[in-house]
């Protein structure tokens, strides 16, 4: 004999099955092919803040702005923490949980080209720091770079020459990939505990352009080093640099220039980089950052609407 309450349930189900897009009749099942998901889509802490003396607001704050503003996601850029304690790490989970958004990414910063080996050992244990950081706080993936020589007077200096400087006198850019190489397997471990992937940027220095990007990831060879795609860091032939690191990329952050950039303003063609990127099946996070000179408020907004457009 059936159960009363399994006849009730299997009689639901059935008119449930039988009753699709406002149909009655057959079960129907959908065709998994027709349904798309565009990239969700996340903005960065560092959005609302540019390094601006009189724009720097608390994490919990950026996160409240970004769920107003009707993001799917949140990266925080690590130097923008006032706060590392545990008790503010759960607080910024909390946070982000209770409005719904996903905490993506945590954008660090350190450099590895030094031949000085107490100094990269320094920059080995704080990209660990982050990688645990990233871990309480239920973030997958780090934006990591592979540093630069630091021979330009200042970053003023180093965007005026195009993000280009030369080696320390009696060292080759040979010996900063090796250096570069070495301190990231010494990472592996820890990201690999903790399931945290290290995103390696396109950001200045050995890391400048995608072949240099690329030479690491393939020099470490480790799913837990992969690559942070920033379309604002290619100065030349950039869809071209874009092309070339798709296929790796953990992690996309999207620039815009709204009121002219800070130190140059790009013009991206995002309906471009959204092909290129679905012609690798890329399906992550798209992050806002936004570097121009117009008032977050407005600027914003308007980038969250392109890249929607694009993405969706």
């Amino acid at each position: 004999m059936i159960h009363r309450r399994h006849l009730l349930h299997s009689t639901a189900a059935l008119a449930a099955a039988s009753t699709i897009a406002g149909q009655t009749g057959p079960a129907v099942a959908a065709d998994p092919g027709s349904i798309k998901r565009g990239n969700p889509i996340a903005v960065s802490t560092y959005s609302y803040w540019r390094y601006r003396d009189d724009t720097k607001l608390p994490i919990t704050r950026c996160i409240e702005l970004a769920a107003d503003a009707g993001f799917d996601a949140v990266e925080i850029l690590h130097v923008q923490m006032e706060d590392q304690s545990n008790a503010m790490l759960q607080k910024i989970k909390q946070r982000a949980f209770r409005l719904g958004l996903d905490l993506c990414g945590l954008s660090t910063h350190q450099s590895f080209v030094t031949p000085d080996a107490d100094k990269r050992k320094q920059q080995i244990d704080h990209t660990i720091e982050c990688i645990e950081l990233a871990y309480a706080m239920g973030i997958p993936t780090i934006r990591v770079n592979t540093g630069r020589w630091g021979t330009s007077g200042s970053f003023d200096e180093l965007m005026a020459n195009r993000g280009i400087e030369p080696t320390l006198d009696g060292y080759t850019d040979d010996q900063g990939f090796a250096w570069v190489r070495d301190a990231f397997e010494k990472c592996l471990p820890t990201a690999e505990k903790c399931g945290v992937v290290m995103g390696l940027e396109n950001h200045w220095g050995l890391g400048r352009t995608a072949d240099g990007v690329l030479r690491v990831i393939g020099e470490v060879d480790s799913p837990w080093l992969k690559a942070t795609l920033d379309t604002g860091n290619f100065l030349e032939d950039q869809y071209r640099q874009y092309e070339q690191l798709a296929p790796e990329a953990v992690f996309v952050q999207a620039k815009t220039y709204f009121g002219g950039g800070t130190w140059y303003t790009l013009d991206i063609d995002y309906e471009r980089v959204a092909s290129i990127l679905r012609q690798v099946d890329y399906r992550g996070y798209i992050s806002l950052e936004f570097e121009g000179s117009e008032d977050h408020a407005t600027a914003i907004p308007k980038s969250l609407a392109m890249l929607r457009q694009h993405f969706s």
